[in-house]
């Protein structure tokens, strides 16, 4: 080597030098004086450089130091194994599987790996003050890997135009594949393979959801973009019309009869799947008899069979702004296992004796047959509470003021009071939006939640108190990270709020509820709650239990929703195991199949998020020129969100069009500040804007300033010309008119194809 180099060697070639020699030679160790043997190097200036490049390598992680001056090859430090997670602009990464820094993965180094893919990386040796990098070597274990996109197709082949994150590149379709897809619309393709060479991943179209716009095909979209199903397959509805609905007197034997007790459920308007009720009458001793009694849908769904295997697989409900995808087939949920008034339900129960003071004297946990007398609406309930005559108004009134009892001490022990509206839409027999309202938690539903909480408490008591342990299903809540509320009494700083951040668990959430008494009515309520949230845990399953900071349970679990939640039907059948004596299951099992559910409830919220965010942009999208008041919910770096405050649709305004200084984002203080004349934009600060874009496939609003506009009888005023520029929406009809790295792949692989 020191002659091949005439006695002038570069680091950077020696350094590739030695590590050539070590990877051909990973299982022992070398001394700088054996490596420059091995390499030729005689020189002693050149053996200085190798012992300055064996100590560097080792800080690069690349050589492990197993004793003073003798270095081995890391083999941690060359491969790693993990999943890929991808994104459209090719900042791709690797999670390791033993929960290490993620590794940057360049797309050309991707080796064509899709997101969710198990890989095998090679990690490269880390770079002074830089992230660390890798290329995969081995896909290991593809993820399904489907794509929602628009259909253009050509006269021999066609294209999925698609927005996801997870992909920079449009997906090749031959003729034969696109199942008789038509341009323009909307359909769902597999990726099938992804050659080396090839610039775009080749698929196949699995589903036609139809022409762009309609609602059906939006929503099942939305559904096809998170990975969830969004049809029920026909042999599980044939499975469930195999299913009794007769009650035999075999199914009555070791129940307890509540068909001549006052119940009744209460539910939203629109609710077709009642999946609990109560029941309530008076002892002879003065106390209350109050009976939870929730669907026994363990009773007809079998382990192991096609339905338990399908609701498994779903693990939950999925509530869009139009429509409820079922976990359950509709004969089930619907309609056997519903609590339909005047009918005879089976029903596993929790049934307490509270006193006045709603102070538990005894309960036991049973299964029942009831009848409810009444299904309720919350409104029609809240009236009674509120004066009203009508049925049941004793019953619901004794439960009203034993809940707020509940509830109250609930609050007194630390639970953290979030009682936030949501967003909802009247919306036309054609899904289109008519209108925007806001669903808020009255006495009626915070009745029915408070026994709801009290069932689940006590079932997850009654396990979880047992002698010896036995494996359950709780869901937790661990407490926020201190971190992160650390930031968050920062954030409410500015606007003149304080929060205690240590201290016992009940001191920080009693300061929290304080805050957001504080806040109630106040413009930046919205946005501090939404930021406190953020702030805390994310609740999940596990067989872990670490009780539940939110609710200021130790012991919680999910009983009470079996009809719509898959963990709920793993309570009831270890409820039932336990209750009958049985032994322990295994906890490897559950403790996956409680992963599972915390995986798909994720993506069930995520997905019912943007079937909210589609209806808003769709709703807007008929009032652009339009002005509205507005707060700051948002600072970027390229640009400000903006929450309006008559509908709480959010749109953003672009950091182009604040063109009247250069603007500088400042991540600390939330704000963005003009260079020259020093004005700022703040969050949670007032601001006028105009609705300038719609754009629906994006699910995106983008506003423009209205601070001077002038506003006509219809509250419209002229859209400012910069406002319109750079319209996203693409025109399927002309080719190569929407921008960046797709617009750049579709062209090149027209012409190689051609």
């Amino acid at each position: 080597m020191e002659k091949t180099h005439s006695g002038r060697i570069k680091k950077k070639e020696l350094i590739a030098e030695i590590m050539k020699f070590f990877q051909e030679d990973t299982t022992r160790a070398f001394n700088y004086q054996q490596v420059s043997n091995a390499l030729g190097l005689t020189k002693q200036a050149l053996k200085t450089m190798v012992a300055e490049c064996l100590a560097e390598l080792c800080l690069q992680n690349y050589l492990i130091e197993i004793s003073t001056g003798k270095y081995k090859f890391n083999e941690r430090g060359l491969y790693v194994e993990g999943l890929i997670k991808r994104s459209h602009n090719g900042k791709n990464y690797l999670l390791p599987d033993d929960g290490g820094d993620p590794i940057f993965i360049a797309e050309r180094n991707s080796a064509h790996a899709m997101d969710g893919d198990r890989v095998r990386v090679m990690h490269s040796a880390k770079k002074a003050f830089s992230e660390p990098e890798g290329e995969v070597i081995a896909v290991l274990e593809h993820a399904e890997n489907t794509f929602v996109g628009v259909l253009d197709v050509e006269k021999s082949y066609a294209f999925l135009i698609t927005d996801s994150k997870k992909l920079a590149n449009d997906i090749f379709i031959p003729k034969d594949k696109i199942k008789g897809g038509k341009s323009g619309q909307k359909v769902v393709v597999r990726i099938i393979e992804w050659p080396d060479r090839a610039k775009n991943p080749i698929g196949e179209v699995i589903d036609v959801l139809g022409d762009v716009g309609d609602n059906n095909t939006e929503m099942n979209a939305i559904m096809a973009e998170y990975g969830l199903p969004y049809t029920y397959p026909e042999e599980m509805e044939k499975a469930a019309g195999q299913i009794p609905d007769v009650i035999s007197s075999e199914d009555m034997e070791k129940r307890e009869d509540f068909r001549k007790v006052t119940t009744f459920t209460v539910d939203p308007y629109d609710a077709k799947d009642f999946d609990d009720a109560l029941s309530v009458q008076k002892l002879p001793n003065g106390n209350w008899e109050v009976g939870v009694h929730i669907a026994d849908v363990t009773h007809y769904v079998k382990p192991g069979t096609l339905i338990d295997r399908e609701a498994e697989n779903r693990a939950t409900s999925v509530y869009l702004v139009d429509r409820t995808v079922p976990m359950l087939p509709e004969r089930l949920c619907n309609q056997i296992c519903s609590l339909r008034p005047d009918e005879e339900k089976l029903c596993f129960s929790c049934v307490f004796e509270m006193d006045d003071h709603a102070v538990v004297k005894n309960h036991r946990i049973c299964r029942t047959m009831i009848k409810s007398n009444r299904r309720f609406t919350y409104e029609e309930a809240q009236a009674i509470i509120e004066g009203n005559n009508g049925d049941c108004e004793e019953e619901i009134r004794t439960l009203d003021r034993l809940a707020k009892i509940l509830r109250g001490k609930r609050f007194a022990a630390g639970a953290i009071n979030f009682d936030r509206w949501e967003v909802k839409f009247n919306i036309d027999e054609k899904g289109k939006p008519l209108s925007v309202y806001f669903k808020e938690a009255k006495d009626s539903n915070k009745m029915i939640e408070e026994f709801m909480l009290l069932a689940n408490r006590t079932v997850a008591e009654f396990v979880g108190k047992s002698k010896p342990a036995k494996t359950f299903v709780y869901r937790i809540h661990d407490s926020p990270d201190i971190e992160k509320m650390e930031n968050f009494a920062d954030f409410i700083r500015r606007f003149g709020y304080k929060l205690k951040t240590n201290g016992t668990k009940s001191d920080v959430s009693k300061s929290i509820n304080g805050l957001l008494d504080e806040v109630q009515g106040k413009r930046e309520e919205n946005l501090i709650e939404t930021v406190a949230i953020r702030a805390m845990a994310k609740a999940v399953y596990s067989t872990t239990n670490i009780g539940h900071y939110g609710l200021a349970f130790d012991f919680y679990t999910h009983f009470t929703s079996p009809i719509r939640r898959y963990p709920d039907m793993m309570v009831h059948r270890l409820l039932e195991r336990y209750l009958a004596g049985g032994r322990s299951v295994s906890v490897e099992k559950w403790e996956e199949l409680c992963r599972h559910s915390s995986e798909m409830e994720l993506l069930a919220s995520q997905a019912e998020r943007a079937s909210v965010k589609y209806k808003q942009v769709e709703f807007m999208s008929e009032r652009l020129g339009m002005v509205f008041d507005g707060v700051i919910s948002g600072v970027t770096e390229w640009g400000l969100y903006v929450e309006i405050n008559e509908n709480k649709c959010e749109g953003m305004v672009p950091i182009r069009d604040l063109d009247d200084d250069y603007y500088e984002f400042d991540e600390k203080s939330y704000c963005l500040t003009g260079r020259r004349n020093h004005k700022f934009y703040r969050l949670g600060d007032p601001i006028r804007i105009q609705v300038a874009r719609a754009n629906l496939e994006r699910k995106q609003l983008d506003f423009a300033l209205a601070t001077d506009l002038e506003t006509d009888e219809n509250g419209k005023a002229p859209i400012k010309e910069q406002s319109v520029r750079n319209e996203n929406v693409f025109d399927y009809k002309k080719k190569g008119t929407y921008s960046g790295t797709r617009s750049k792949s579709y062209s090149r692989q027209k012409n190689r194809k051609r």
